[in-house]
């Protein structure tokens, strides 16, 4: 095994071991948050069954996103879109054979690319043009945007200008599922995107795209407005109430 191969496989090792790990400390921490106060931000639904309704339209549409400014809905659910189509063709990769599934959407995947590094640059723009936005925005901002849109052009640039291996790419990620390791394509294109993924998984935990699980436990988003008909007792207070 060449040391590009090692050095590859252990990155990639190191980096899905702090992506699976930091992202499950974070989700418990989380979890363990209390939530003293029914929040939920009005209008809200008043039922469970309601709650999970807005919860899906708030992930797959963005509702919220869309009520307040229609230009980064566009732009946020451009790249939204692009990168879950672009993540469910590169599921091939470790599949041997591929379900029907991944090989139907094969096709979509490879132009959602287009879409994905577009809605970046929408929002990267939004950045420098927008006063109120370029105020806040800090260099870790401006860093992730730069390393996603890398990830992306990097990725275009083996599908549609420098055509990397995808046999050996395959043999190599499905070793490091399988522990039985192939060597890694040397092809420059591939290389750097590889190393970008991998900056991404390491980074991800300690990231704002820990929005992603991180809706889930809003509890602007997760409560159900019933304030009258159920009371919301928070642990602490609940153990006053004890004493």
């Amino acid at each position: 095994m060449t040391t590009l191969t090692l050095f590859y496989t252990g990155l990639y090792y190191l980096a899905a071991i702090v992506l699976i790990g930091g992202v499950a400390y974070r989700i418990a921490e989380y979890s363990r948050t209390p939530a003293p106060l029914k929040i939920p931000t009005t209008p809200a639904p008043t039922t469970n069954a309601g709650v999970a309704m807005r919860m899906a339209r708030e992930v797959v549409l963005f509702e919220s996103l869309f009520k307040s400014n229609k230009w980064i809905w566009i732009f946020g659910w451009m790249f939204h879109i692009g990168l879950a189509l672009v993540l469910v063709r590169h599921v091939r990769y470790f599949q041997e054979p591929m379900w029907f599934v991944i090989e139907f959407v094969q096709p979509y995947g490879k132009y959602a690319s287009f879409a994905m590094v577009a809605g970046l640059l929408g929002l990267w723009a939004r950045r420098f043009l927008v006063d109120r936005v370029r105020y806040i925005s800090t260099p870790s901002d401006h860093l992730m945007l730069a390393l996603l849109i890398g990830i992306g052009v990097s990725g275009m640039m083996m599908t549609f200008v420098s055509h990397t291996d995808i046999v050996a790419l395959k043999a190599f990620a499905l070793g490091l599922v399988t522990f039985d390791w192939h060597p890694v394509p040397t092809d420059g294109p591939l290389l750097v995107h590889l190393t970008l993924v991998a900056l991404l998984m390491i980074i991800f935990p300690v990231s704002k795209l820990l929005h992603a699980p991180g809706i889930f436990f809003s509890p602007t988003r997760n409560q159900a407005d019933n304030p009258r008909e159920t009371r919301l007792v928070a642990p602490w207070a609940a153990a006053a109430e004890r004493k």
